[in-house]
């Protein structure tokens, strides 16, 4: 079983007009709304792909019911844990020429809370997998996803982290089988300037040496580039479509690439499915459909 952990769900209101004016009434031309987090993406980017996962995390109000009974279906499991007060974020997004975002705080998170967490993380088994995703809410202790995992470590399972900074090194004694930060993200944990793919591949490396697995770089438009346990560097591009939102292309790209690494074992088709389902989520304006990736993954 994979299971994603996502902190801080939300619920994403993206509204659309062509002149936003301040002190004044705004009328959209389009609007629309997403169920959204990093861990929640994940999950639904692997439903697409035909794989089952257990969705975690914290879930308050009403907004937090609309998250659970938006994203459940026949291959996700919510098992989100009720909080008795607050609500679910709600995120805006005001596309209008550019784009301005107004984001929830969400609400907190007693320690009662995290531990029954972690006791549904005491539920998975020998060969499961667990993908941590995003930041973490200021309810949190910032060490929670290394307690996560420390409860864990017994256990051998696979581990994927999307975070940043102290979050993603401080998981890397756990040898995780996934990391992928981003160039800013490595230039700010080596403080150094990543200007190239030699440096990308450096940075990498020294990732590895640390504990990680497989270090999965993404890079923009200018593609992903993957440095597997074997040392082997793998690249992949981006293909010229029309960008539509970026939202959600990094955790796409997270779901394909353990998607087909589960269905091959193959850490190039790894890359390549990886690549399909992060472009298609940046053309479309939510994540990516079935239709969507298989379009794209011939291209690759």
């Amino acid at each position: 079983m994979i299971y994603t952990v996502t902190l801080s769900p939300s619920i994403d209101y993206v509204v659309r007009l062509s002149n936003m004016r301040f002190n004044v009434t705004n009328r959209t031309d389009s609007e629309e709304f997403y169920y959204g987090g990093k861990g929640i993406n994940v999950s639904l980017i692997l439903s697409e792909l035909g794989l089952n996962s257990t969705a975690l995390g914290f879930i308050a109000g009403f907004t937090g019911d609309a998250i659970a009974n938006g994203i459940r279906n026949e291959r996700i499991v919510t098992d989100f844990i009720k909080l008795p007060e607050g609500f679910s974020r709600i995120n805006i997004k005001i596309k209008s020429g550019g784009e301005t975002e107004v984001n929830g705080q969400g609400p907190n998170i007693p320690d009662y809370a995290l531990e029954q967490l972690m006791a549904k993380l005491d539920r998975i088994q020998d060969g499961d997998i667990l993908v941590l995703a995003g930041s973490i809410p200021k309810s949190l202790p910032d060490d929670v996803y290394e307690k996560m995992l420390d409860r864990l470590a017994h256990k051998n399972i696979m581990i994927v982290v999307d975070a940043t900074k102290k979050l993603l090194v401080n998981s890397l004694k756990h040898r995780p089988f996934l990391i992928k930060p981003n160039r800013l993200e490595l230039s700010e944990i080596f403080h150094a300037e990543v200007e190239n793919d030699a440096d990308v591949e450096k940075y990498a490396k020294e990732l590895q040496k640390m504990g990680a697995r497989n270090v999965l770089v993404s890079l923009g438009r200018k593609g992903a580039v993957l440095i597997d346990e074997f040392g082997n560097k793998h690249s992949a591009g981006t293909l010229k479509q029309t960008v539509v939102n970026t939202v959600g292309s990094g955790d796409s790209m997270v779901a394909g690439f353990i998607a087909g690494y589960m269905q091959t074992h193959d850490y190039a088709y790894a890359l390549k499915l990886g690549s399909a389902c992060g472009n298609a989520t940046a053309f479309m304006p939510g994540l990516a459909t079935k239709a969507k990736i298989d379009e794209l993954l011939k291209q690759f």
